[in-house]
């Protein structure tokens, strides 16, 4: 399954934060201590050099892999016409059929965090819940079977 190009406001935020925080931080740190750990000699044996040497390709992949993301990226901001129904962003409350009620965010695949409970637009629960409004029922094929969800709230970050 492709991998939506969505993200939060706050989601890009973050991942631009971090490219600039890598490239003008990190990487010139880490050249500096590999440039004076080369000035010490043998660099066959040198764990600070070797160690550097590689610290620095982690950050030029990640840079990298960060550069093209980003352009790939759509921004999703709030908009008042999502008010009432489940859309990209959404924080929603949802209650199974034992009366338990869990709090799930709608976000990017770049921004999922299942800590927090925010969930990937492309899993199986968010396409459930698109559209969807207070009241309605999901219904969503997990491992252990099928699960039927209400939708008890919706509210979005402004």
């Amino acid at each position: 399954m492709a991998k939506s190009n969505y993200i939060t406001r706050t989601g890009y935020e973050k991942l631009v934060a971090e490219l600039r925080y890598l490239w003008k931080e990190e990487r010139p740190r880490i050249t500096q201590s590999v440039s004076e750990a080369a000035a010490l000699g043998d660099r066959s044996e040198n764990a600070e050099y070797i160690y550097g040497k590689r610290r620095l390709r982690e950050i030029d992949r990640r840079v990298r892999f960060l550069s093209k993301r980003l352009e790939a990226l759509t921004v999703v901001d709030y908009s008042p016409k999502q008010e009432g129904k489940v859309f990209f962003g959404a924080w929603v409350n949802l209650e199974d059929e034992d009366g338990e009620v869990q709090t799930y965010r709608i976000v990017g695949g770049d921004e999922f965090d299942g800590a927090k409970n925010w969930i990937s637009i492309d899993s199986p629960v968010a396409r459930a819940l698109i559209g969807k409004s207070v009241d309605d029922e999901i219904h969503v094929q997990t491992p252990s079977g099928m699960r039927t969800w209400f939708v008890d709230k919706i509210w979005y970050e402004q």
